[in-house]
């Protein structure tokens, strides 16, 4: 039998934000690509970490040094995707700025695809790496009312 609550919790977390930390190897290459690359604002921040506000998210990264993820993928639409990334959905001007400034800066994009063309959840994407290889996803869907239907 459904919960009741978690109906209520579903529609309710649609505006919520979210928090990530993640670790850095070097704070200033980091902080550099998130604030002066890709046009994020900083908020708080000590010698050895930074928050940055990614679309009205909050991510904190950690300078730890060296590190390693190991980084399985997984193929969608002849498309070889990484499993593990952070994705933002914007709309489509916004997405075309990002790419391009991102194209003019000589950012490592992996993919610029369309996906499920002429299906539910039709969207374009791209992925980016930033210092650390996290790969970035931005996407901008033709319906946002398609994002979570089946």
């Amino acid at each position: 039998m459904p919960n009741p609550q978690q109906k209520d919790l579903k529609s309710k977390d649609m505006s919520s934000l979210f928090h990530i930390s993640l670790p850095c190897a070097d704070i200033e290459k980091t902080t550099n690509f998130y604030i002066n690359i890709l046009g994020c604002e900083m908020g708080r921040n000590a010698q050895h970490w930074v928050d940055i506000n990614l679309f009205g998210h909050q991510v904190t990264f950690t300078e730890v040094g060296k590190f390693s993820f190991e980084n399985p993928n997984y193929v969608f639409e002849g498309k070889v995707l990484p499993s593990f990334h952070l994705g933002v959905i914007v709309n489509l001007d916004v997405w075309n700025t990002l790419y391009g400034k991102l194209s003019d800066e000589d950012c490592e994009i992996v993919h610029q695809k369309r996906f499920l063309n002429a299906k539910k959840g039709e969207h374009l994407s791209f992925f980016v790496k930033d210092p650390d290889r996290y790969m970035l996803e931005f996407k901008s869907f033709k319906n946002n009312n398609e994002i979570f239907e089946k």
